[in-house]
């Protein structure tokens, strides 16, 4: 068994969100994709009802109605709009350079 080990999908009622694809497009809309660090990051949390649910982790303000308003003018489906939005000084970034899955998964449980 592999134990601790973070993904960068989402399963959401049946359906594999991969986290990647939604902060791209959400990036585009806000016109937050220059820049060396991100500023926008997906992870998720539990939820009883569809296993788990996207949380936008942000560096930026954004309300809840304009991620939702940004993703549909990118073609996203309602499924794979972030729920909630953590809002932190920083987006956790290991060493190499990659997302830090592990502090993102923490950010999202809060």
């Amino acid at each position: 068994f592999i134990e601790g080990r973070h993904a960068r999908f989402s399963k959401i009622g049946g359906e594999m969100i991969p986290h990647a694809t939604v902060e791209t497009a959400l990036a585009k809309a806000l016109k937050l994709d220059s820049g060396d660090l991100p500023q926008i990051a997906v992870s998720a949390r539990v939820n009883e009802g569809k296993g788990e649910s996207l949380v936008l982790i942000s560096t930026v303000p954004v309300e809840l109605a304009h991620v939702k308003e940004a993703l549909k003018s990118e073609g996203i489906s309602n499924l794979w709009i972030p729920k909630h939005i953590v809002r932190v000084d920083k987006i956790p970034i290991l060493a190499s350079g990659k997302l830090d899955l592990k502090k993102l998964a923490e950010l999202a449980k809060e």
